[in-house]
C-alpha cells in the first residue's frame, strides 16, 4: 500500500478515494533531490530539536 493524498481537501489516506470528500486520491511523491537544498538547514534544525 502506498500513501495517497486527496488533491481537493489535502487529506492523506491509503484508499483510492478520499473518505472526506470522495475525490480520487493521488500517489504522494517525494520532493526531487537537489544538491542545493534551500530548506535543508531548517529541516535538520527541526529534526535536531525534536531529539
Amino acid at each position: 500500500m502506498k500513501m495517497k493524498k486527496c488533491p481537493k481537501c489535502g487529506r492523506y489516506t491509503l484508499k483510492d478515494f478520499c473518505s472526506e470528500c470522495n475525490e480520487k486520491s493521488v500517489t504522494v511523491k517525494p520532493p526531487r533531490f537537489s544538491p542545493v537544498d534551500k530548506y535543508g538547514k531548517y529541516r535538520r534544525a527541526l529534526k535536531k530539536a525534536k531529539m
